[in-house]
């Protein structure tokens, strides 16, 4: 009996930019300049070739079972057809994509990922970005601290050689800023976050916005109006909508910089969804009649699968494990 070497150790950012890499070379949408710059990252180490290699591998096991998963999910089913007839995969779909294919070196791989498993094309050209489960402290100057949380990905704004903000392309950041520090923005989607001399965390994910103002003032603007948050405020806002000012528990929305989640009388769907941000691959729940049933737990980061085994127990869920870490309950 032979067994295959180990996998190298390789982290999970380039992990997530090998899935990157598969998607767009598969897309329909890659051009030659786009091909050549995939060469380019993956001569670029052994390691970036080993993360694409895998890349390569998950998705061809992984093809089966998504098939199979649109046929026993009408939502997942219903955002294929969507992405198929976005449009993007019209006429630039054969621009470029015989190169590319044969860059990659790779055939049966899924045009896109229906479950969201990598970070949207642009991403890429994040000054920072965190892999699933990562996070990282980026000192921006002397006085402004910043912290991303899972999966996030942020631009640098300049102005003169000088970091003046953010763009919060996805994702959760926290902003540190002590007195006398000066003006600081950050851009997600629609609006604008300005704050001098206050600690506040933004985060962008699926279209909405949400900011906590935890110490000083934070500014929003937005084109559907402006908002000024106090310590222990939040406000929401999409693009074409902004909510009021609400009171927050600092304890609750700051949680994940203490290594936990916490939830309070939150429905299983939107738990399910915030884990799916610190965990590799995807929990899919197929029991529609339990996505409203509600969750009050403390969970810790670094014991998500015993988090996920409570629940199977306590709503009674069967699991089922598939390539590049999904996991099915029903």
């Amino acid at each position: 009996m032979t067994t295959s070497p180990p996998s190298p150790k390789l982290p999970e950012t380039l992990r997530e930019d090998a899935r990157s890499w598969v998607r767009k070379l598969h897309s329909g949408a890659a051009t030659q300049w786009e091909a050549q710059a995939f060469r380019r990252w993956r001569d670029a180490s052994p390691l970036h070739q080993a993360a694409f290699v895998e890349a390569r591998q998950q998705w061809r096991m992984l093809q089966p079972a998504l098939n199979r998963l649109m046929q026993a999910d009408a939502d997942v089913a219903k955002l294929h057809r969507q992405t198929l007839h976005r449009p993007e995969a019209g006429r630039r779909a054969f621009v470029g994509l015989a190169g590319a294919a044969a860059a990659a070196g790779v055939a049966g791989v899924a045009v896109y990922s229906p479950l969201g498993l990598w970070p949207a094309a642009d991403e890429w050209n994040a000054d920072w970005r965190t892999g699933a489960g990562e996070q990282r402290v980026v000192a921006l100057s002397d006085q402004i601290g910043l912290t991303l949380n899972t999966r996030t990905s942020v631009r640098r704004l300049s102005s003169n050689g000088q970091t003046v903000g953010l763009d919060l392309l996805n994702g959760e950041a926290a902003i540190e800023m002590p007195a006398g520090a000066g003006n600081f923005s950050v851009v997600a989607g629609a609006g604008r976050c300005t704050a001098e001399s206050a600690r506040f965390e933004i985060s962008r994910l699926d279209g909405r916005v949400c900011v906590t103002c935890l110490a000083g003032r934070v500014h929003i603007a937005h084109p559907a109006g402006e908002r000024l948050l106090l310590a222990r405020q939040q406000a929401v806002y999409r693009d074409h909508s902004i909510s009021g000012i609400a009171a927050v528990d600092p304890e609750v929305a700051s949680a994940w910089r203490r290594g936990e989640l916490v939830f309070r009388q939150t429905p299983l769907s939107v738990v399910l969804d915030e884990i799916n941000r610190y965990r590799p691959g995807r929990v899919v729940l197929m029991v529609d009649a339990l996505r409203g049933k509600t969750v009050t737990a403390t969970f810790r980061l670094d014991r998500l699968d015993l988090a996920l085994l409570q629940m199977q127990r306590s709503f009674g869920l069967n699991a089922r494990s598939l390539p590049a870490g999904v996991l099915v309950l029903s």
